[in-house]
């Protein structure tokens, strides 16, 4: 089925072929269903970008000499909603894909510091899943650990997001 690369693709060509990757219905899941996503690994350009866009300036992210003399982390650690958005970035990728509506509310607790050169994961667990008022979509909850390298949760957050359903 290869064809030649000088032959332009047509999209008829390939309306059957399924869409990888597209996010989760709310009426697809049920509560107590758990997923994980793939790990990323937190980097320098990560925390000097994110402190820099946001201005969140503060030496302890900023200034490497200052860190190494007074810190008890003893690394340039992320800032906890640096490790927040992150988290958020693998659940879009893994499950938000055109079924996302919006982000509602969360509580969000930052538990163990992060730092440069730490992966992270999320593990998610489905609390909450019920349609709204109106056709097409639903509400889905779900508690959300993020989780080091070493096993550690270093954050927990329950976002409420608004997510289509299959069902009009």
């Amino acid at each position: 089925m290869s064809q030649d690369a000088a032959e332009p693709v047509k999209d008829a060509d390939w309306a059957d072929a399924p869409v990888m990757g597209l996010g989760l219905h709310w009426d697809d899941v049920q509560v107590g269903q758990r997923f994980r996503t793939l790990g990323r690994t937190i980097t320098e350009a990560d925390i000097t970008l994110f402190v820099g866009v946001t201005g969140m300036v503060e030496e302890m992210f900023t200034n490497l000499d200052y860190i190494k003399a007074e810190s008890r982390i003893g690394a340039r650690p992320a800032p906890g909603s640096l490790v927040f958005c992150i988290s958020e970035g693998l659940l879009m990728q893994s499950t938000m894909q055109r079924t996302g509506m919006a982000f509602l509310e969360c509580d969000l607790r930052i538990l163990h510091p992060t730092v440069a050169g730490d992966t992270i994961h999320v593990q998610a667990e489905v609390v909450e899943a019920r349609a709204t008022s109106k056709p097409g979509r639903g509400l889905m909850r779900t508690a959300n650990r993020v989780v080091n390298q070493r096993g550690e949760v270093v954050a927990t957050y329950n976002p409420l997001r608004m997510v289509k359903g299959r069902r009009q």
